[in-house]
């Protein structure tokens, strides 16, 4: 299914990638974040594989681990019909290279992961926050982010509740 990448990106960066694995039906490639712009690149640009589409930027955060956040990069080609999940580790206070240079989505898709984890991505032309206001705390998807409750008011209708329609 997915051999004619996989073959290709083994042939091109060999031990440079740190895992090569089919899960969920595709291709998920596990790299280091200063081998990101060349892979994407050499997908993108390969005349055969054409991943063409950056469809999604996101992240998980392992407040335990070493490497805290794991950025995951989803390349689609329209040219075989497939995907691949690109798959990164970084330190907190580490840096990931853009790839606003390369797609226009990236720009967008990096403000949201650093906006709700705090991601820096080096060489980024507007990284500011997007989902969350600008004086806002923290990053609200990072597992140690406080959770709180705050009881809803709804006094629009406390003394006339709105009718049932049947």
């Amino acid at each position: 299914m997915h051999a004619a990448t996989r073959d290709k990106l083994k042939a091109q960066f060999g031990d440079r990638l740190q895992e090569v694995t089919d899960d969920y039906g595709e291709l998920a490639v596990k790299l280091a974040r200063q081998d990101l712009v060349e892979v994407v690149r050499f997908l993108r640009d390969d005349p055969e594989l054409q991943y063409r589409h950056l469809s999604d930027v996101t992240a998980t955060d392992w407040p335990e681990a070493e490497k805290r956040h794991e950025l995951i990069y989803h390349l689609y080609s329209y040219e075989i019909c497939e995907y691949i999940r690109l798959k990164l580790r970084v330190a907190e206070g580490e840096s990931v290279p853009t790839l606003c240079g390369d797609w226009d989505t990236a720009n967008w898709l990096e403000r949201e992961v650093y906006d709700m984890f705090g991601v820096q991505f080096e060489g980024h032309p507007d990284l500011r926050r997007i989902l969350m206001w600008d004086d806002f705390e923290g990053y609200p998807l990072r597992k140690d982010y406080p959770l709180t409750y705050e009881r809803p008011q709804f006094t629009f209708n406390k003394d006339n509740p709105p009718e049932v329609i049947k």
